[in-house]
């Protein structure tokens, strides 16, 4: 089974998500791709996020009609801050050890993994697969096989898809009352709009 992870604080979930869940899939030949919403981010625990409750909703109403879509609460479910390695191994004990784990993120949050909590382990229970962000090119991957020994053998670095929509963005076109709804799918659109989302 080759299963893709695609975990964030989805504030709110947009098309550049489905994307490229889409792309990772087609391209590595995963069977699923499992959304996991973040609880409480330890890397964005001085910030202000929509409640947990809203933001789950959003990634269910995002990703119904897609039967290789999941919606996993593992972190939601989580009590405290919530970090991607307990996550990663949840669910290699769920599917066991034959299991080929692919986390998706980003290339800016390559640049971070060093920082992450036991990155060391993480990258013994998954493969990292890292998608082009705008904005962001390539670390030195000699100098972060340094901080982290093991991490090149474990990156699968993908070209695309390129996907130029952030959630900062649209949280700040809402706000502002310029053009956003088509940046998110339109069951999203409509649920922000209805519970007043980001509307300072």
């Amino acid at each position: 089974m080759k299963t893709g992870i695609l975990g964030g604080t989805f504030d709110p979930v947009h098309i550049g998500h489905l994307k490229v869940a889409e792309e990772v899939k087609k391209r590595l030949g995963l069977q699923n791709v499992i959304f996991v919403p973040a609880g409480q981010p330890w890397m964005k625990s001085n910030k202000t996020i929509t409640p947990v409750e809203q933001r789950v909703e959003m990634v269910r109403l995002a990703i119904a009609g897609h039967p290789d879509f999941e919606l996993s609460l593992s972190e939601v479910n989580r009590p405290g801050s919530t970090y991607t390695v307990q996550t990663i191994r949840e669910f290699r004990r769920k599917f066991g050890e034959g299991a080929e784990i692919y986390f998706i993120i980003g290339r800016d949050g390559l640049w971070r993994l060093p920082q992450w909590r036991s990155v060391g382990q993480l990258i013994k229970l998954c493969r990292i697969a890292v998608v082009p962000r705008p904005g962001f090119s390539l670390p030195d991957m000699d100098a972060m096989e340094k901080q982290v020994p093991g991490l090149s053998g474990s990156v699968v670095l993908l070209d695309k898809p390129e996907i130029d929509v952030s959630a900062t963005e649209i949280r700040r076109r809402v706000a502002q009352g310029v053009p956003w709804k088509t940046m998110v799918p339109a069951p999203v659109a409509e649920y922000i709009k209805e519970h007043g989302l980001y509307v300072r």
